[in-house]
């Protein structure tokens, strides 16, 4: 995918799956809810020491993926031959925390701007457990999207076979 591409993605997409590595060299990964601002990943969780506020401590770099999935199709003409269309970017860096009330104020202004019920007539910009939380902040060091489009008809079996063993016999 090219930056812009990507950077579409990291701004829309649902939620992202964060991966760490604890102490005893075991992977832990979890989806979180995230915003894409300043050109880093911004997350929260509890200020309790918890799993993941213990993995980062030991060890900041970490990975988060979050993908688009588009439609399945078939490319040609034996089950194995699918695939599905979709789009995904994992963004590699470090993890640093975040104490600050006004890094935390903004972070949680734009999280309900992207996760907010737009009708619910409810108090804006009050976070009455805001010291409750740690913010995480996912400095980039390495960006990667890719993608596989789905093609239109003439593109897809049976229209254009493009099986991987046009050999085999079943």
């Amino acid at each position: 995918m090219d930056a812009g591409a990507v950077e579409v993605l990291l701004r829309r997409a649902f939620c992202g799956r964060l991966a760490t590595v604890g102490a005893d060299g075991a992977p832990y990964c979890i989806p979180m809810l995230y915003v894409w601002m300043d050109g880093a990943v911004h997350l929260h969780g509890t200020a309790a020491r918890g799993h993941l506020r213990s993995n980062i401590e030991h060890e900041p770099r970490v990975c988060f993926a979050i993908d688009e999935p588009g439609q399945v199709f078939d490319y040609g003409r034996f089950e194995c031959d699918s695939t599905v269309s979709y789009r995904s970017v994992l963004v590699f860096g470090r993890v640093r925390m975040v104490e600050e009330r006004a890094a935390k104020q903004r972070f949680f202004d734009a999280l309900m701007a992207k996760y907010r019920t737009a009708t619910a007539p409810r108090p804006k910009s009050f976070y009455p457990r805001i010291e409750q939380i740690t913010l995480y902040v996912l400095e980039v060091e390495r960006v990667t999207g890719k993608e596989i489009v789905l093609p239109d008809i003439s593109g897809q079996w049976p229209a254009l076979d493009r099986s991987k063993t046009p050999d085999a016999k079943p």
